[in-house]
């Protein structure tokens, strides 16, 4: 049975549209189109696109990559953000210690191919311990050769890695020896003054792991890595749930950027999205309180929240464009990887894309 979805705003060939439809069958997207004068739709919503890319997730469910590192964790997470709007899923590994990452490789390895499974981030273990926020300070250290093994093996298997990492504590000949494999080099967790941080990017850090969070704020005589980050053309990812950062950084940090499409969002989600109120990580409970995920010192501790959550925040508490606000959750992430942008294109599955009602809820096409 052939449905007839009208959207106020569908994202066609690089731009937001308004008066085009959808038609769906048999779980697949099989006709664009103009609504025509007259016609009653099956349902009417507020977007349409490709679903949302998020290049930090922790865990979803119930499960953490780092308390299950195997490729059933993998398949759950993805699984479970593309209930909720999120077709291509980052699964994320903080810092641990290297028999672990090792296992996330080759579990990633075994996973790889799954749909909506975009590749692994590994954040940390080579950070700043002065800004090591959740991360266990027992499992941080310098770059070594077993990191250079699993990012050397996951690329030669075709793997996109982002690999988050402190540039004043890895050499820029390293940094430079792993963007060199194709993998993503991204700034974080770091207390890099600005040289350092411009130091990274010329040696090959290309992004930043959630703008503000984990570095040290901005001065007017020491801008740090945060000014540093946002005055150059790398990206930037941002956690846009109200707690990490306010919604007057968020904007100011998105209007602030002197190139254009080269901020984009992350969720950082955690076990929580999908899952219980609470999960264990390192030995310590994590738990929900007033919508943040907080530590025993109630320090923050990722994020409770997923993608489609942090695209509404980002028009309605920001006040970004919505067609900002969408190309920052959906299609600037893959930017940041080098991978290709999706469209709405004929035969997709309706698990690869996002419909939106007009109070901003994911609804099934």
């Amino acid at each position: 049975m052939t449905r007839l979805i009208a959207s106020d705003l569908l994202w066609h060939e690089g731009e937001m549209r308004e008066g085009l439809a959808v038609e769906v069958a048999g779980g697949a997207l099989t006709r664009i189109r103009p609504l025509n004068a007259g016609e009653i739709p099956d349902l009417r919503v507020g977007l349409i696109g490709p679903a949302l890319t998020d290049l930090q997730v922790n865990g979803s469910g119930g499960v953490m990559l780092n308390n299950d590192p195997s490729a059933e964790a993998i398949a759950h997470i993805v699984a479970t953000q593309r209930d909720r709007g999120t077709g291509w899923v980052m699964p994320t590994l903080i810092t641990c210690e290297p028999d672990c990452m090792k296992k996330a490789a080759e579990a990633a390895r075994d996973a790889w191919g799954l749909p909506g499974f975009l590749g692994l981030h590994v954040e940390g273990p080579h950070i700043n311990p002065l800004r090591k926020g959740t991360h266990n300070p027992a499992f941080i250290r310098p770059i070594d050769e077993p990191t250079i093994e699993i990012l050397t093996e996951l690329s030669r298997a075709g793997i996109p890695v982002m690999l988050t990492l402190a540039p004043e504590v890895v050499p820029p000949d390293v940094i430079r020896q792993i963007a060199d494999m194709g993998v993503v080099v991204s700034a974080g967790h770091s207390a890099a003054t600005a040289p350092e941080t411009r130091s990274g990017i010329a040696a090959g850090v290309s992004c930043f792991t959630h703008l503000f969070n984990a570095m040290p704020p901005m001065q007017s005589r020491e801008p740090g890595i945060v000014g540093a980050a946002i005055n150059s053309d790398s990206f930037a990812g941002i956690i846009v749930d109200g707690h990490h950062v306010v919604w007057e950084m968020v904007g100011l940090a998105c209007r602030a950027r002197p190139v254009e499409g080269r901020m984009f969002m992350v969720s950082d989600a955690m076990a929580t999205i999908g899952g219980p109120d609470h999960f264990d990580l390192y030995g310590e409970t994590i738990t929900v309180r007033d919508g943040a995920l907080v530590n025993s010192n109630g320090s923050l501790a990722g994020a409770h929240i997923d993608l489609a959550t942090c695209l509404f925040n980002a028009v309605h508490h920001v006040g970004l464009p919505i067609a900002e606000a969408y190309r920052m959750a959906a299609m600037i992430p893959l930017d940041a990887m080098h991978l290709q942008r999706p469209e709405l294109v004929i035969g997709m599955s309706v698990t690869e894309m996002l419909v939106l009602d007009g109070q901003w809820n994911k609804v099934a096409p």
